[in-house]
């Protein structure tokens, strides 16, 4: 089986030469660059993954391009694309032809970062991007789903995909998944799909996280497995890369091999639209 991570991030030092606004907070004290994740990759059997530049840097995307062009059968991007700068409309007219773009991502997990979309600022985003064909990934908080599905439902062409099933914050277990439901109503877009990522992260229990396994299921009842995406946010994680794998591949039993095949890596590249040549090489 072809594994296609998700998400995963990769990061250089906050530097005077490259500073960082100081929105969030690292995931870890030491960046995770591209070399390490190769090594990560490699041992736990990934093959390919979609590189996320994480909100700490900024809207920076240099380090995800120089990861794609030294690795370009092994990395994707989805950008960031900071809206209210002047000239952002512009630079979504040609945002795909960066070296190994794929579309956007967003996160809206703090105020500071709620503000443009709440404002309304990034209203203009949504329409282009559906005209242009690109997908965007958007972490929404529960209390945001409401946002989400008004825009799948303006843009019915925009593909959208609802990072980490909506898990924000530092909540454990029921308190992390409370308001779960607003996501799952998402599913009635035929053109929203769900990252099924980062879930270790928000539960108490050890390995093989079991109170993950009905929420797991609930959201592959709604979504089906050609819109529900794994992935690790191999940053944080509370375990290794390949346990956050076998947690689908091996401890949740009711998954078909196919459902498997489509959710571990297929359904993510179609619906992003990373194919293959027939000799094997992305494209």
């Amino acid at each position: 089986m072809k594994i296609t991570d998700a998400q995963v991030h990769i990061w250089g030092a906050d530097t005077p030469d490259r500073p960082w606004p100081r929105r969030t907070a690292a995931q870890r004290p030491i960046p995770l660059a591209t070399d390490e994740l190769l090594r990560e990759m490699d041992a736990a059997g990934v093959e390919r993954a979609i590189l996320v530049p994480p909100s700490w840097e900024g809207d920076r995307n240099d380090l995800a391009i120089e990861g794609f062009l030294e690795h370009p059968g092994r990395f994707r991007i989805m950008g960031r694309l900071d809206t209210d700068a002047p000239g952002a409309r512009k630079a979504l007219e040609t945002w795909t032809d960066q070296p190994g773009m794929l579309g956007v991502r967003f996160i809206f997990s703090n105020p500071l970062l709620q503000e443009p979309l709440l404002a309304g600022r990034m209203d203009w985003f949504w329409g282009d991007a559906e005209k242009k064909g690109m997908p965007v990934m958007a972490l929404f908080p529960y209390d945001l789903m409401h946002c989400a599905d008004r825009i799948a439902e303006r843009h019915p062409g925009l593909k959208l995909v609802l990072d980490h099933m909506g898990l924000t914050g530092g909540g454990k277990d029921e308190h992390a998944f409370e308001g779960f439901e607003k996501l799952l109503v998402l599913s009635r877009h035929p053109n929203v799909a769900v990252k099924a990522s980062a879930l270790p992260v928000f539960t108490s229990d050890p390995y093989p996280y079991r109170n993950t396994h009905e929420y797991i299921k609930r959201t592959y009842e709604a979504f089906g497995p050609r819109r529900m995406f794994w992935g690790s946010d191999l940053s944080r994680l509370p375990c290794t890369y390949r346990q956050c794998i076998t947690l689908f591949t091996e401890e949740i039993e009711w998954l078909s091999k196919e459902d498997l095949q489509w959710i571990m890596g297929r359904g993510l590249n179609e619906y992003l639209g990373w194919h293959e040549h027939p000799t094997g090489h992305s494209s």
